[in-house]
């Protein structure tokens, strides 16, 4: 039978004493930061077993994290959420929290009914997943329980949020087609839906207003109802050279859409999305996007939350985790 792992095992494998490994997974503020996350990542690799549940109870902690969305985000292909919760969760467990990941359904997010770890209060702290209606977001808040919000902001409320910085990277992917000569550029998206949609707009359209190119409302294209409905993409009668989607699977259905009208992607009609999603290197052609760094957001969303659980009321504002251009074959230079 093997050795059962124990503190000083652990202590002679970082060169450290027993007493300061005690601490690190007692998780004292005499330690750094840093060395408790190496104690805790070394203890875990080693095998080393702890009475978590005594722990538990003398700190008053369940390390037990819910995380809340609405299933209007997971239609069919919809898989941006659940690899951002993937993230998010391998970033919680990294700290010692487990997460139940609660999709809410239409009904009960209209009758205002919440996961009953949230009732009950067995979690320590609450990430909502993604914009829901302003009656159930006040509904989670009445339960003082700490909370972010990861993929959206509201203003109405006073609460930590992680994001993308959706603004300035639809400002730069608009760049680069006015640098590549186009003009007439059009957005599809109900800047209406969602907080991202309509800072994603604001960046497409700050790139216009710098450049001179004054904004065509005939170019301003729905893909969705105000509850995230999925609708069909109208096409204007004069189109412009290219267009901006607010993500990857509104861009591969206006691709799809243009096709259908007889034009070729991007030779006659440039195209560019958001997210870097799967539709982005299913489409033909594959999309030019920005990528979003899923990772960073899921890291930061969990050392937020660490620090707001273990150190008591402290607010962070609005942060913003920066995304990448991808260019594939979608947009090309206009002739």
């Amino acid at each position: 039978m093997n050795k059962r792992v124990t503190m000083k095992d652990i202590a002679e494998r970082l060169g450290v004493s027993k007493v300061t490994v005690s601490k690190a997974l007692k998780d004292s503020p005499d330690i750094s930061q840093a060395l408790k996350e190496k104690v805790i990542k070394t203890a875990q690799e080693m095998g080393y077993i702890y009475n978590a549940k005594g722990r538990m109870l003398r700190e008053n902690l369940t390390y037990s994290i819910g995380v809340i969305s609405s299933e209007k985000y997971y239609g069919k292909d919809d898989y941006f959420y659940i690899d951002l919760y993937k993230h998010l969760s391998n970033s919680f467990e990294k700290l010692g929290f487990t997460t139940t990941f609660n999709i809410i359904s239409r009904n009960d997010e209209e009758s205002l009914s919440v996961p009953n770890a949230l009732l009950e209060q067995k979690i320590d702290g609450v990430v909502i997943l993604g914009q829901m209606s302003i009656d159930y977001i006040k509904r989670v808040l009445d339960f003082n329980c700490p909370t972010i919000f990861l993929d959206f902001y509201c203003d109405r409320f006073n609460v930590d949020c992680v994001i993308t910085d959706n603004f300035f990277a639809t400002y730069e992917i608009t760049n680069m087609l006015i640098e590549q000569g186009h003009r007439e550029i059009g957005f599809v998206g109900n800047i209406h839906a969602t907080s991202s949609i309509q800072d994603r707009f604001l960046g497409y359209y700050k790139a216009l207003l710098e450049n001179r190119i004054e904004l065509n409302k005939d170019w301003i294209i729905k893909d969705r109802d105000d509850n995230n409905n999925f609708i069909d993409i109208l096409l204007p009668g004069k189109l412009p050279t290219a267009f901006v989607c607010n993500c990857d699977k509104t861009a591969y259905l206006t691709i799809e859409k243009l096709k259908s009208a007889g034009y070729k992607v991007p030779d006659d009609i440039s195209v560019v999305g958001f997210d870097d999603s799967l539709h982005a290197v299913l489409s033909s052609p594959k999309i030019t996007t920005v990528r979003v760094n899923m990772e960073e957001m899921g890291r930061r969303t969990a050392k937020i939350m660490f620090e707001k659980i273990k150190q008591g009321e402290k607010h962070y504002g609005k942060v913003l985790i920066k995304g990448k251009i991808i260019v594939r074959e979608s947009a090309k230079p206009l002739k």
